[in-house]
């Protein structure tokens, strides 16, 4: 059996303001290409499928028409996809009877039975290979918000009603499989001692309290599909325990990272081999600095010139870094005049001023942008603007469950 394994396509992300539905729409077409080449017996899409709970209707769009295309274009393949912790899991849900025709499974929440048990059998998704017999089964496991997995029956540990979750459906799943019949796990979740993108990743709850053990995911899993990390790693060096990454740069910390989706080759349970293979960049990410504003401007004069034939939506978006050694009010115009006839689209101006030393050694003090913070980290600067002291761990834990609250009311579709 051959798998597919992506995650976090962020369908409406927006780049300091600056829609990227050209960039998704590459990657897309490029994934088309690419089923149609390679014939996988099943796509994953492990969560953050959307960028917000309310995503755009261009958003809503690309994902259904990439779907119908993929079904008419392979009528065999079956594609599982999950919410992430960006997505709503009911929205997410809501046409999966019209995309079973589809052979599209969309599992957005975990519900429990009347008896307290978790309903593992709507999580449980049967992989057919190209001969239509049932190769593997899929263990679909959307983001579980505290709400989810905490209660009556699991008690208030998250991390133990989490790992309560995963036991009963492996459980399940081994109950359910046959002999030489491989499981796949496909999970969003922040795994222990993986490597966190700056700016594009939102904490799912507190620091790093809701990182998973990878002991989750015994021997008897034959490969598990991550999203959250938008970085490709494996989970402790295991081969068969991965985050393939995001298929654009979701911030410009992310310009370095080889994008990917994984081809998974399996023989029956037994994991054969984890090929990478690399997302074409449609638009690449430049940026400039930290350097003075004279060497800034030097820079930014040798740009290439716009050319006249070439795709104004392919030229690359554009960060500057400046150190100051004071305010300059008309910092902006001046690196705006600087750029008229460049082919480059400029999306932010960061300004770091020299001669103050940050509480992490750095020798220049940023200036933050509110964008640029969680809401945890917000809430921790307000606390010690208004008291004077740092916010305490309880206080922080029950800040993260209102704002668990609110979030859910959000994707009430």
């Amino acid at each position: 059996m051959r798998l597919f394994h992506t995650s976090d396509w962020h369908l409406g992300q927006n780049l300091h303001g600056q829609e990227r539905d050209f960039e998704h729409a590459c990657f897309l077409d490029w994934l088309l290409g690419q089923l149609a080449r390679r014939q996988p017996d099943v796509l994953l899409i492990a969560g953050d499928i959307f960028d917000t709970v309310n995503p755009p209707v261009k958003a809503q769009e690309r994902l259904y028409d990439f779907i119908v295309s993929a079904h008419e274009q392979q009528p065999g393949l079956t594609i599982v996809m999950i919410a992430g912790n960006h997505d709503s899991g009911s929205r997410i849900e809501l046409p999966a009877p019209l995309m079973r025709r589809l052979r599209t499974h969309a599992l957005g929440r975990v519900l429990w039975l009347d008896d307290g048990q978790l309903d593992a059998e709507r999580l449980l998704i049967p992989l057919p290979d190209a001969s239509g017999e049932i190769a593997g089964w899929c263990l679909a496991l959307p983001f579980l918000r505290p709400s989810e997995v905490t209660g009556a029956h699991l008690g208030d540990d998250y991390l133990r009603g989490i790992g309560q979750v995963h036991e009963w459906l492996i459980e399940a799943a081994l109950k359910q499989r046959k002999p030489g019949q491989a499981l796949i796990a496909v999970s969003h979740a922040h795994m222990a001692g993986g490597s966190v993108s700056e700016d594009s990743e939102r904490s799912l709850i507190i620091g790093n309290a809701e990182a998973l053990p990878a002991s989750l995911f015994g021997a008897d899993i034959s490969y598990v599909a991550l999203g959250h990390l938008h970085k490709p790693q494996r989970v402790n060096g295991e081969e068969r325990i991965r985050y393939s990454g995001s298929p654009i740069p979701l911030s410009f910390s992310e310009i370095g990272y080889q994008h990917q989706i994984l081809e998974i080759e399996l023989d029956g349970a037994v994991l054969r081999s984890v090929e990478p293979r690399l997302i074409p960049r449609a638009v690449h990410l430049q940026r400039l600095g930290p350097a003075p504003l004279s060497e800034i401007l030097g820079q930014l004069a040798e740009l290439p010139d716009v050319d006249l034939l070439d795709d104004p939506q392919r030229q690359p978006w554009l960060e500057v870094r400046v150190r100051l050694d004071e305010p300059q009010p008309d910092l902006r115009q001046q690196i705006e005049t600087a750029l008229q006839g460049k082919a480059v689209r400029l999306v932010r101006i960061a300004a770091e001023y020299a001669g103050s030393q940050g509480a992490d050694g750095d020798d220049s003090a940023r200036l933050i942008e509110l964008g640029q913070l969680s809401p945890q980290e917000l809430f921790s600067r307000a606390w010690e603007q208004a008291y004077g002291n740092s916010v305490d761990e309880q206080t922080l834990a029950d800040f993260a469950l209102l704002l668990q609250d609110v979030q859910q009311e959000e994707e009430q579709p």
